[in-house]
Parts: C-alpha cells; sequence; structure tokens
C-alpha cells in the first residue's frame, strides 16, 4: 500500500471517528476533533513529541483573529438581545408593511436580527409575536414563520459577525469583507426563495393553527413595554455599523492608493477586531449605560455572553489543528488531483463536504468549521484567489445550513414552536432550510465562474 492511498484511508477514518464521537459517544465537538487529530496524526507517522508541538502551535495560531472577532461580536449581540432589538425589528417590520406583502418584511425582519442574535435565541424571542397576526386573519402560521426563519437562517449561517461564518473564514484565511459582500448577495435569494415564496406555498397545503398551550403561556408572561424599545433606526444601525466598517476597510485596500492616510484609518477602523470592538463600545454606551444599566450590570451582561463564544472559539481552534494535520499530511495535493479528474469547482466540493456533515451529525456550526478544515487544504493547494476562497466559505455555510432534520436541536425548535408533527416540520422546516443552502450554493457557483 503506497503512502498516499494510507494517508487517504487515515483522512476517512478520522472523520469517521470525529462523526462517530460526536452523533454516537455524544462527545464535545472540541474534544472529538482533538482526538480524531491526534490518531489522524499517529496513523501518518508524525511522532508523538512533533504531534503535541504541532497542535499547540496550530491552535494558537488559528484562534488569533477568531477568537477575538467570536467574543467581541458574542457581546454585541447580547446587548442587543438584552435591550429588546429583535423585537423592536421584527413589530416595526410588521407594523410598516401591508399585510399582503407581511411576509417579505418577516423576512428581511429575521435577516438583521440574526446578525447579532443566534438562531434559537431569535426564534424562542420572535416566532410566539406571529400568534397575534395568524390569529387575526386565519391563516397557518406557516406564512409568516417560514420567512421570518428564512431570513434568520440566511443571515445566522452566510454572513459575519455570526460565529460559524467567522470560524469558516478564519479556517480559510478568507477576506472577511468579501464573505460578508458574497454571503449578502447569495443570501437575499436565499431568503426571498425559501421565506415568502416558499412560505406562500407550503401554508396552502399545511395548515398550523397557533399552539394553544404556548400562546397561553405567552399570554400571561410579562411581555416588554413597545415604549421601553430601543427606536427602529437606532437598532438598524448598530446591526449594520460592524458590516459597513469590514466592508469599508475591504472597499479602501482596492480603491485607495497605498500609504494614503484615508486608506491607513479606513483599513484600521474597518479591520474586523477594531470594528468589532467599536461596535462594542457602541452598543454598551447606546444600549447600556444610556438606558440605564448599571457598571455591574454591564460586566454581567458581557460575561455572560462569553460562554457560547468560547465553545465556538475552542471548536475552531481544534478544527485548526485538524487542517494543520492533512495539510502537512499531502493530502490537498492528493485530492486536488482527484477533483481536477471529476472537473469538481473548489467551491461544490465545500458544499458537499459541509452538507455531508451536517446530514450526518445535526450541527450547523461543527459542519461549517470541519467543512472549512477539509476544504482548506484544497484551496491552499489550488492557488485559489480571495474572491474564489470566499465564495467557498458561501458554499460550505450553505451546506451547513441545509438537510435540517431530526439531529438537528433547530429542527426540534421549530417543531415546538410551531406546534406541527414532525412529518410536517419535515415537510416545512426542512425543505426552507434545504432552499436556503441549494440557493446559496447555486448563487455561489455561478458568482465563482466570473470573479
Amino acid at each position: 500500500m503506497t503512502s498516499t492511498t494510507w494517508t487517504l484511508i487515515a483522512a476517512v477514518l478520522a472523520i469517521a471517528l470525529l462523526l462517530g464521537l460526536v452523533i454516537w459517544v455524544r462527545l464535545q465537538a472540541f474534544i472529538a476533533l482533538l482526538i480524531a487529530s491526534i490518531g489522524f496524526g499517529l496513523a501518518t507517522g508524525t511522532s508523538p513529541g512533533d504531534l503535541v508541538e504541532l497542535i499547540v502551535e496550530e491552535m494558537g495560531g488559528g484562534l488569533g483573529q477568531v477568537a477575538l472577532v467570536v467574543g467581541l461580536g458574542a457581546v454585541f449581540g447580547h446587548v442587543l438581545q438584552r435591550a429588546g432589538a429583535a423585537e423592536r425589528l421584527a413589530s416595526t417590520l410588521i407594523d410598516r408593511f401591508s399585510e399582503k406583502h407581511v411576509a417579505w418584511g418577516l423576512g428581511f425582519a429575521g435577516f438583521l436580527v440574526s446578525i447579532a442574535v443566534f438562531i434559537d435565541v431569535a426564534i424562542v424571542i420572535l416566532v410566539p409575536m406571529l400568534y397575534t397576526i395568524a390569529k387575526r386573519t386565519g391563516k397557518s402560521l406557516l406564512f409568516y414563520g417560514i420567512p421570518l426563519c428564512a431570513g434568520v437562517s440566511v443571515t445566522h449561517t452566510f454572513i459575519p459577525p455570526t460565529p460559524g461564518p467567522i470560524a469558516t473564514a478564519g479556517i480559510m484565511n478568507a477576506d472577511l469583507g468579501l464573505v460578508i459582500l458574497f454571503g449578502v448577495i447569495c443570501g437575499l435569494p436565499a431568503m426571498a426563495i425559501a421565506g415568502p415564496i416558499f412560505g406562500r406555498w407550503i401554508s396552502k397545503r399545511i395548515f398550523v393553527p397557533v399552539p394553544a398551550e404556548l400562546d397561553a403561556a405567552r399570554g400571561e408572561a410579562d411581555e416588554r413595554d413597545p415604549d421601553t424599545l430601543p427606536r427602529f433606526g437606532a437598532v438598524v444601525g448598530a446591526l449594520l455599523l460592524p458590516l459597513v466598517l469590514i466592508l469599508a476597510g475591504t472597499t479602501s485596500e482596492a480603491v485607495l492608493p497605498e500609504g494614503n492616510a484615508a486608506a491607513t484609518t479606513l483599513a484600521f477602523i474597518g479591520h474586523p477586531v477594531i470594528a468589532l470592538l467599536l461596535t462594542c463600545l457602541y452598543t454598551l454606551y447606546f444600549f447600556g449605560v444610556r438606558r440605564g444599566a448599571s457598571r455591574d450590570e454591564l460586566q454581567q451582561m458581557t460575561t455572560s455572553a462569553l460562554g457560547p463564544a468560547g465553545v465556538i472559539i475552542l471548536i475552531t481552534g481544534a478544527g485548526s489543528v485538524f487542517g494543520g494535520l492533512l495539510v502537512d499530511s499531502g493530502i490537498g495535493d492528493v485530492l486536488a488531483g482527484w477533483m481536477s479528474d471529476m472537473n469538481m469547482p473548489l467551491v461544490l466540493f465545500g458544499f458537499v463536504t459541509a452538507s455531508i456533515i451536517r446530514i450526518s451529525q445535526g450541527s450547523g456550526t461543527v459542519a461549517m468549521i470541519t467543512g472549512a478544515t477539509l476544504t482548506a487544504p484544497l484551496a491552499t493547494t489550488m492557488g485559489a484567489g480571495d474572491a474564489v476562497v470566499a465564495l467557498t466559505c458561501i458554499a460550505i455555510a450553505s451546506g451547513a445550513a441545509a438537510f435540517s432534520h431530526v439531529n438537528d436541536s433547530g429542527f426540534w425548535m421549530a417543531n415546538r414552536y410551531f406546534g406541527m408533527s414532525v412529518a410536517d416540520t419535515l415537510k416545512s422546516w426542512t425543505v426552507m432550510k434545504t432552499i436556503v443552502g441549494v440557493t446559496g450554493c447555486v448563487v455561489a457557483t455561478v458568482l465563482s465562474f466570473f470573479v
């Protein structure tokens, strides 16, 4: 058996071990990735001493920008969530769109909300807000809920500064400004098709009434006074601020001459770390201090926000370790040759890889990180340009968004908050998520032929 053949077999076994540990043993993905990395390294002949050094080196090297951006993004989102930003966005857009076009307003509400709020939190906060309008109109809850969830899903998986895209871009060494730009370009058609268009179609075939138990529980709960919510314009401004700063930094490098004072300034404030830091300070002041939060409350908010961020950061670091071992093994050259023979574009490889991981173990974040880990060596070997690497990040995110089914926690949250049977959840939620992923991949693939 040649060393190349054994390397491929070892890689397949390492991925199988990873999936087995996550799916059956229920081991945390961070630990599972480290175990799979160690197994692959030893199987391919790396000495134990060198392996430990490589793990430490890759763990540190892979987390520089990612750890900072994920942590800052988590604080930014948590402060906005506590201030009621999601409720303000949803209620304002529902009010401003006519009943005929309210599904589009909900799609855009979800799209904006998920810039700062995790998808599960968005479902818990926003779906119950739709109960009243669904009861008033007599339409299926899916008519309103599917557009909202499609918008939330697109931004959560396609557009930084949400953790999944940030981690994917970090592992792929992608330009974050380009990832944001292509995420918006690919995400809007995905939101439109999977949201208002599919939502109108499926709501005529599956009537989902408002869940009586959840509606009653919501009615008994203390609802936030609308007068205490932040202004709509302030919320939109805060959500767009980091995206605008990062895009300005990316654009300035391409448009303005090197050494120009304006270019230097824009490159500095447009760096993802600085952009998120400025946004955090902005939100802490305007959505914290200005709204009466004490110093202790601000400290508690920022500290609690970093808990979930820490998990994402550790998983990303472990993904970088696995990716570094794959690069050192030379598997990138082997897979690049195989892809060339198959005429498979890099973008499509990223989508397929992430989809397989997603279907197998359910977590979109783990699918993105693992998909990026397996695709990054190919991008390096093939010498892919910045635009193609950014589009590949979107394709990986698309694969991680699609095919949500019974092993995905999001599936069960939708099942509960919509009050649907498992069969109807598969016909609605799963199809919606798959349309999001497939549409995003198709647009990314088409764009990759022109950049």
